[in-house]
């Protein structure tokens, strides 16, 4: 499972953890979130996050 950074602020989603109180399951691949899902600490767009490294 990968590691999303917000370029924007920082946020990171974590594949494995999900996001459950937004109703996102943990093991939820980044590709598969919502078109329109944005950052939940800034409001940035997908296109705002970048894949970390390992």
């Amino acid at each position: 499972m990968a590691k999303y950074m917000c370029v924007i602020c920082g946020f990171v989603y974590d594949e494995a953890e999900g996001l459950p109180d937004e109703g996102i399951p943990p093991g939820t691949p980044f590709d598969d979130l919502p078109l329109n899902w944005t950052c939940p600490d800034c409001g940035a767009r997908r296109d705002d996050f970048e894949i970390m490294p390992e």
